[in-house]
C-alpha cells in the first residue's frame, strides 16, 4: 500500500507558497494533491494553519478547516469551492480558505491531511479545535506538507 501524500503543483514541499494565494492578493487555495488513501477511509479532513503566529496573535493561526471530503478526491484545484465537504470558521472568522498574512515575519504554513474512518457531525461554525476534538479516534493516517510566506 502506498504512504499517504499531500503535494502541490505550486510549491515544493519547504517551498515558498506563491504570492497569489496570500490572503491579501487573489485569497484562493493553492491546487493540491492527493495520494495513497486507505481503501478503508471513509472521509478525508484538512487543516491548514500558521504555528509561528504564536508569538504575534498569541496561538497558532488557522487558516482552512474542511472536512468530509470524499474519500476518491484526488485533486483539490486552485480556488476550490466544495460542494461535497463543509469548510468551517478559519481564524478570519470567515468559512472557507482564509491565505497566508504573516504580520512580522517569514512564517511557515502546514497544510495536514487526515484519512478518517468515519464522517463528521459538525456545525459550520466549528473551528480547527473541535475539527481536531471530532477526528479523536477516527484518524487512520495522515500527512503534511508545508510553504513559507514573507511578511
Amino acid at each position: 500500500m502506498e504512504p499517504l501524500t499531500l503535494a502541490s503543483p505550486a510549491f515544493d514541499d519547504g517551498d515558498r507558497i506563491p504570492a497569489e494565494y496570500g490572503y491579501t492578493n487573489d485569497n484562493v487555495n493553492p491546487p493540491l494533491e492527493i495520494d495513497g488513501v486507505p481503501d478503508d477511509a471513509d472521509a478525508l479532513a484538512l487543516i491548514v494553519d500558521d504555528p509561528d503566529a504564536r508569538a504575534p496573535a498569541g496561538k497558532i493561526w488557522d487558516h482552512w478547516i474542511v472536512w468530509n471530503v470524499p474519500p476518491t478526491t484526488t485533486t483539490i484545484p486552485e480556488d476550490w469551492h466544495p460542494s461535497a465537504a463543509t469548510e468551517g470558521t478559519n481564524d478570519y472568522g470567515e468559512h472557507g480558505y482564509g491565505g497566508p498574512n504573516p504580520p512580522d515575519r517569514e512564517h511557515t504554513y502546514r497544510f495536514e491531511l487526515y484519512t478518517l474512518d468515519a464522517s463528521l457531525d459538525l456545525d459550520t461554525d466549528a473551528g480547527a479545535d473541535e475539527l481536531r476534538s471530532a477526528m479523536d479516534g477516527h484518524v487512520l493516517e495522515q500527512t503534511r506538507l508545508e510553504g513559507t510566506y514573507p511578511a
